[in-house]
């Protein structure tokens, strides 16, 4: 890091007897990441990462997602149950302890069975109390471990978000995109007892006070500065196989984006022609839209950059090298051969999964609270209303949740596309013999089916399922079992379970042993090498510089985009691209405050080397000298297959310039109280 031109220490970075940056980075919802950056606990992170909160206090009287919000004082800030932020105390290298007994002639099971004992022990050295906990996480596929000791605030408030058109400008056409003019950001804050302590929300907690918050510099930032990123990236494969790969690439996510085309066709017709749907499902179709584009530029991305080539010509480099010593090839001579046997055979397993995963989990509503009645019903057979008596409250909180948006006839058609999906795709063993009867009976009239379900099924009418839960929970979970949505979902799963998800983790298991020794074999195969350990949803830095890119032939993008940007793809009344009047009288007056750059103009977001994943949106992008400059988003639509195969070339991050958020909160929003809570800094003189 120093030799990109890194002025702090490792001590700065990371400490455990002094306030450094980890201190100032949450683990935000458990989703995203946050950034201290006031001595009265406010949190930065993005407007995608608050879109929940912010839908939930939405509504067509106070439109927080179409107006924004900015609370004028501490009492108007607004809590959001089941919100919380987690902050890192120490980290702590226990491998030795973790594989303490583990030998090389143990079965996976007794393997794994070692190392949890081995993780309760050294967990039960610790005496927690009530907001802490320690978690031991394995890294380069369970050859390390390490374990992190964490404390968790759960009264977090919503303090300001701008309007969508500023947030979410772009949304899904700009989505995973360069060049890019987004203001994504919001702003909320954590709540202590008395002590700055934990607790749960009350109206006498105040304002948490944090061991360090981010300094915030105005300076800006040019090409070539030093970069650091920050947070809890979620997870990455940068190891695997290229059969592997070419299975992620060329079958799954097309799979994956075929069915999700037919669920945002539904969901945008919806959302354009009635404003109630719109606040629905505004943070449902985010998401949904979000991993479609995604999975089409990270195949793309493969594609052109030739990544299973060059993963192959890895391999075959390694291949020789293990050919030439005898105690290798007696360990990973047949890693490449059983890799390449184990993918072929959990290949049409694979394909099936992720269809019934898309179908019932990840994009028709009904069929996703159908499973979860199946859970809880499961539960209630074995062990009664007392087995799940003390955990009902909870699903009707859910449930309440839920429902507020849920729109049936936007799901119904929904399900009859899905369906009809279900029917020509899966291979008949894999289909359920119910669904196919009842298919066949309507002639494959997918619509005629989905309205009988939907008139029929108890699951579509919200407030029957939470008055029968409340009033008669038994009853509910007694006659579920016959609900006609139910018996779809339950079909669909117990045919999948035994002849698709059972076979399918068999052979995953044999692949994630592969893996494992795999990733001992490249490093000890490999020794000039470095290597670092895929993301798994802890804390980690990344770190590059601001960087333009070239992603094609005669095209050359620059690192930073600016407000005119904005102004030129201004378009009244669109969705994507409309622009707040106040925002462009400031324009028109170049209103720009001390935020604006050198030349006069507004900057708003700039590109990155770093390495990013889903979970660091919201990162903060650290400057050399330790000050916040932007706001980690997204990344470059080239660049989107960097979770599986990171090119330095192509892969770059996209960030808010931290002096646009400013201008927003000042300029525009007048928030001026959140500007005076700030450390605004000129490092550069």
């Amino acid at each position: 890091m120093k030799s990109l031109g890194m002025k702090m220490t490792a001590e700065d970075i990371y400490s455990v007897n002094h306030g450094s940056l980890k201190d100032a980075i949450v683990h935000f919802g458990g989703f995203c990441t946050a950034e201290v950056i006031s001595n009265q606990g406010l949190l930065l992170t993005n407007h995608h990462c608050g879109y929940g909160e912010i839908q939930s206090h939405s509504s067509l009287t106070n439109n927080y997602i179409e107006n924004g919000f900015w609370a004028n004082s501490l009492d108007d800030e607004l809590a959001n149950p089941g919100l919380f932020a987690t902050f890192i105390v120490m980290i702590d290298d226990v491998t030795k302890k973790c594989l303490a007994g583990v030998s090389d002639d143990m079965t996976e099971e007794e393997r794994q069975s070692q190392i949890d004992k081995n993780m309760e022990a050294i967990k039960s050295g610790f005496t927690l109390k009530a907001f802490e906990k320690v978690m031991i996480k394995p890294f380069f596929k369970g050859n390390q471990y390490f374990l992190f000791l964490t404390e968790t605030y759960n009264d977090v408030r919503l303090v300001g978000a701008p309007p969508s058109s500023i947030g979410k400008f772009g949304a899904d056409t700009d989505n995973w995109v360069w060049p890019r003019h987004t203001g994504d950001f919001s702003l909320f804050r954590i709540y202590a007892n008395k002590d700055n302590e934990p607790a749960e929300y009350a109206e006498d907690n105040v304002p948490y006070h944090p061991k360090h918050s981010l300094p915030i510099s105005i300076d800006g930032v040019e090409e070539d500065d030093f970069t650091l990123i920050f947070g809890f990236p979620g997870r990455t494969n940068e190891y695997l196989p290229a059969t592997a790969i070419d299975l992620q690439a060329n079958t799954i996510n097309p799979i994956r984006i075929s069915i999700r085309d037919q669920s945002l066709d539904v969901l945008n017709k919806a959302m354009r022609a009635d404003p109630t749907a719109r606040i629905q499902y505004a943070a449902k179709q985010a998401r949904i839209a979000n991993g479609w584009k995604k999975w089409k530029g990270e195949s793309l991305g493969i594609k052109t950059s030739n990544a299973i080539q060059k993963r192959r010509m890895m391999e075959q480099e390694f291949q020789s090298r293990v050919d030439k010593k005898r105690k290798w090839r007696k360990k990973y001579g047949q890693l490449i051969a059983d890799f390449e046997k184990n993918y072929l055979a959990i290949a049409p397993y694979a394909r099936s999964r992720e269809y019934i995963f898309e179908i019932t989990r990840r994009n028709n509503e009904l069929l996703n609270l159908a499973s979860i009645f199946k859970s809880y019903q499961k539960m209630y057979e074995s062990g009664g209303l007392k087995g799940i008596e003390a955990r009902l409250p909870r699903l009707i909180n859910y449930l309440e949740g839920y429902y507020k948006d849920f729109s049936p006839s936007v799901d119904q058609d929904i399900f009859a596309r899905l369906l009809k999906i279900y029917d020509q795709a899966l291979p008949a063993e894999h289909q359920a013999s119910f669904v196919k009867s009842e298919i066949a009976f309507a002639q494959k009239d997918y619509n005629d089916i989905a309205r009988k379900v939907y008139l029929q099924s108890i699951i579509s009418k919200g407030s029957s399922v939470l008055k029968l839960l409340k009033d008669d929970p038994a009853k509910f979970f007694d006659s579920i079992k016959g609900d006609y949505g139910f018996q779809f979902l339950k079909s669909m799963t117990d045919v999948a379970e035994k002849m698709v998800f059972t076979p399918y983790n068999e052979i995953q298991q044999k692949l994630n042993k592969l893996q494992r020794i795999y990733m001992k074999a490249l490093m000890e195969v490999f020794p000039e090498r470095r290597f670092y350990p895929d993301a798994n949803s802890t804390m980690r830095v990344t770190y590059g510089q601001v960087k333009s890119y070239e992603p094609r032939d005669a095209l050359h993008y620059k690192p930073v985009t600016y407000l005119d940007g904005v102004m030129e793809k201004y378009t009244p009344g669109d969705y994507e691209f409309d622009v707040p009047a106040k925002l462009r009288a400031l324009y028109d007056k170049k209103d720009f405050g001390p935020y604006k750059d050198k030349n006069g103009k507004m900057p708003v977001c700039f590109l990155g080397s770093n390495h990013t994943t889903g979970g660091n949106s919201g990162s903060p992008t650290i400057d050399a000298y330790g000050n916040l400059v932007g706001l980690n988003f997204d990344r470059v639509w080239e660049g989107t297959m960097s979770d599986i195969n990171y090119d330095p070339n192509i892969c770059r991050n996209i960030m808010v310039d931290i002096r646009y958020v400013l201008f927003l909160i000042d300029k525009y929003a007048g928030a001026t109280r959140l500007i005076d809570e700030m450390n605004l800094v000129h490092p550069k003189g």
